[in-house]
């Protein structure tokens, strides 16, 4: 497929070859049987055309679900050493560390995040699929764990094994990453996997693919399908053919596939939505650096990220003093095309959201706040500075908690604040939430931020820092914010299924239960 447009020729000179635009399905590219639909991915900096894409329709979607099951149950991978499969994950994290300038650039392109933030998303895609080839060089054995029985004519054990065929769907925020958490975790454990990415930005997701392909992944192993999440999405998350379904996304959306997975009756992981709070206390020594770490919390990936901290709680006493010192600095943030050349090698700026309907509901909800009476400390509108591209200014908005942008997700460069008078009250205003992803807690006092962290009520707590991921760490949230958990042992343990074993030591020793004549 040819670049589609001029303004793709920066991205040209650093892509090897170019984007594909089909699903990939057994081992090979395919196009639709039939005529379901096309669209544009849109680059978000200049609303200027990629790449045109076909939507999958159910029979693309069925065979790769045929392909994942024939791979997981009647070849060799589910049966393969962890060993084995830990080189095939290793030879995929060498292979996106080798292409990490292009694949970045792709990643930037087709989402509008600064080039830095790519660069550091593909790098930790390399770095989990390392993290989880580890993980898989150990399972052999740990496989079958012997348990001791309370019947000594009975031997006992307990034998875990790979789960089946996974149907994926994965967010446009972090589109190679967000796959990763899933691929790497599912292929270590022996699973076979049906993946869509977001039709915002499949572009990196392919490139996952053909890396796969490329080292040898066997075929039907990985599958990705590409198309709209309400009809290629849809006909996935209603496929009976899957043994788990795991998702990252909108609480209405995971709520409907919850729906979906119980008419089945299959597994599922659901990572979801965020309104996480990040609480600031009057006894923090240094407000700049806090500051940093606040911004930072909120507009990295441009606002749109699902753990963002965008609830801001500052102390009363230095409420006045902090806000001042955030808004100056907020005001100073550069937007920037990421593909810019004199952007290209900065950190610290922030590119556009996705697309324009993502603009048009980050929008809405600042205008939505302005007029319940939130008051404009930073930003507020649409770049001046550009006439083409989903810019929206980083904005702080002084809020009460009773208002709609306090209590929903924005998925944006906004950050709204409130105040608190005491840690009661802090982590009273934090927990009051649908939500329970993550949550921040800045001060000097280590008991106290001990303290607060265990008492929020959210699957990942950080102390005075904020969006730090380790694959190390299980990642997950609390309420509405979804179930289970990604990455760490806890998340190569979502891929597998434990068994009972149960053997009769002495077969030629009677049972001696009914009266033999």
């Amino acid at each position: 497929m040819a670049y589609s447009n001029p303004s793709s020729e920066a991205v040209a000179k650093l892509v090897s070859t170019p984007f594909p635009s089909q699903s990939f399905v057994n081992g090979q590219w395919i196009k639709p049987q039939a005529y379901s639909g096309s669209w544009d991915v849109i680059n978000p900096a200049t609303e200027e055309p990629i790449v045109r894409v076909d939507n999958a329709g159910r029979p693309e979607v069925d065979a790769a679900v045929k392909a994942a099951r024939d791979a997981f149950e009647n070849a060799e991978w589910s049966r393969l050493p962890g060993t084995e499969r830990a080189k095939f994950l290793r030879a995929i994290a060498a292979k996106l560390n080798e292409r990490k300038a292009e694949i970045a650039a792709i990643e930037s392109y087709q989402m509008g995040k600064p080039y830095s933030e790519s660069e550091l998303d593909v790098g930790d895609s390399a770095s989990c699929f390392e993290y989880f080839a580890g993980l898989a060089d150990k399972l052999d054995s740990t496989l079958v764990k012997k348990v001791e029985s309370p019947d000594a004519a009975f031997e006992t054990s307990i034998t875990r094994e790979p789960l089946g065929v996974v149907g994926a769907i994965v967010p446009w925020n972090y589109p190679l990453l967000m796959a990763t958490w899933k691929v790497a975790p599912a292929l270590a454990a022996g699973c076979t996997m049906v993946l869509k990415p977001s039709e915002y930005s499949p572009l990196t997701v392919l490139e996952l693919a053909r890396i796969a392909n490329e080292v040898g992944v066997p075929k039907g192993v990985f599958n990705v399908v590409v198309g709209a999440g309400a009809s290629t999405g849809d006909i996935l998350a209603q496929h009976p053919g899957f043994d788990k379904l795991a998702f990252t996304g909108s609480v209405p959306t995971g709520s409907k596939i919850m729906s979906y997975a119980a008419r089945n009756i299959q597994n599922i992981a659901l990572e979801l939505g965020g309104k996480s709070p990040a609480i600031v206390f009057d006894d923090i020594k240094d407000l700049d650096n806090v500051v940093e770490w606040i911004m930072f919390g909120c507009f990295w990936t441009n606002g749109q990220i699902c753990s963002a901290t965008s609830r801001l709680l500052v102390q009363e006493k230095i409420a006045d003093q902090f806000l001042a010192k955030l808004s100056a600095e907020v005001n100073k943030l550069k937007l920037a095309n990421p593909h810019d050349p004199k952007f290209k090698a900065e950190k610290g700026y922030v590119g556009p959201v996705v697309s324009k309907a993502q603009y048009d509901r980050v929008l809405g909800f600042i205008n939505g706040a302005v007029a319940e009476g939130a008051k404009v400390l930073a930003g507020g509108n649409r770049s001046p500075a550009h006439d083409k591209g989903y810019f929206i200014q980083p904005t702080v908005l002084l809020v009460k908690p009773h208002m709609t942008i306090w209590k929903q997700e924005v998925f944006g460069p906004v950050l709204s604040v409130h105040t608190f008078k005491d840690e009661a009250d802090a982590v009273s205003q934090a927990n009051d939430s649908e939500y329970g992803l993550g949550g921040a807690v800045f001060s000097s006092d280590d008991a106290k931020c001990k303290r607060v962290s265990r008492n929020l009520r959210v699957g990942i707590s950080w102390i005075n820092c904020s969006q730090p991921s380790f694959s190390s760490l299980p990642w997950g949230g609390y309420k509405k914010s979804g179930i289970g958990r990604e990455l760490s042992e806890e998340g190569l343990e979502a891929y597998f299924e434990s068994k009972q074993v149960v053997a009769y030591k002495d077969p030629s020793a009677p049972l001696s239960w009914y009266p033999r004549s």
